[in-house]
This record gives structure tokens, sequence and C-alpha cells, in this order.
């Protein structure tokens, strides 16, 4: 699947990276956990920012790896709040590949992370509205 008007990545560009030959499994490819680690990242940016200060993952609902990322590739992160409750938000993530030898680019992977805002006691604490 390659970029286009119709399929484009959802949400914000929240981060991109780089893959490189460190985070590689045996077969060349960059290892799941990696790129799990970079969505994180970017759902908690996403979350930090709408909470107004300190969230952290509480869970990841869903993730479906779609196409693998090799070395190289740019990773591209979009996120979109789905949900604010009273403690916590849901943002829906994804990642494109865009490949070192084209200009197109993969959808990869695509989840689900779920942050609680805490307050400077460490603690749960509310969310104000938008």
């Amino acid at each position: 699947m390659t970029i286009d008007a119709e399929t484009g990545p959802s949400g914000t560009l929240t981060i991109r990276t780089l893959a490189m030959p460190a985070d590689t499994n045996p077969a060349g490819d960059i290892f799941g956990g990696w790129v799990l680690s970079q969505m994180d990242i970017a759902g908690g940016i996403a979350a930090m920012e709408r909470a107004g200060g300190r969230a952290v993952t509480v869970a990841v609902e869903a993730m479906t790896f779609i196409a693998p990322v090799k070395v190289g590739d740019v990773l591209c992160v979009y996120t979109a709040v789905e949900r604010v409750g009273t403690t916590s938000i849901t943002v829906a993530v994804e990642a494109w590949a865009r490949r070192r030898d084209v200009a197109a680019r993969v959808k990869v992977t695509d989840g689900r992370f779920v942050y609680v805002a805490l307050g400077e006691d460490g603690r749960k604490r509310a969310i104000a509205p938008a």
C-alpha cells in the first residue's frame, strides 16, 4: 500500500525517525518492539499535550503489524486523540515507513494506546475539558 489522497495517514505527524541497523532482528527487519516504542513515544506526546502535563501509558488496547520496517526507512508516526475521559486519554497511532529507495510511504502498523494523566504527586489527576 502506498500513500495517496484516499489512504494517507490519519492524524498529526508527531515524530519522524530513521530505522538503523542496530534495531534489526536476524532477518534484517526492524524489531517490532522498536516500532512499538516509537509509537508509544508519539502517543505519549499527544497525551501530554492534551492533558496539559504528565501522562503515562497504561494500556495498548490494540496493535496490528501490517508490513515490515527496513533499515534506512524513515518511520513517520501519526497520532489522533480519540477519547478523553476523566483521567485517561485514548490515542490512535499509525506508523508509516518512507522507503529509502522510493518516495512512497507504506502503512506499517497502527494501534490504540491509553494514557493516564498524573499530578506532581504521581497520582491520577483530572483532565481539564477542551
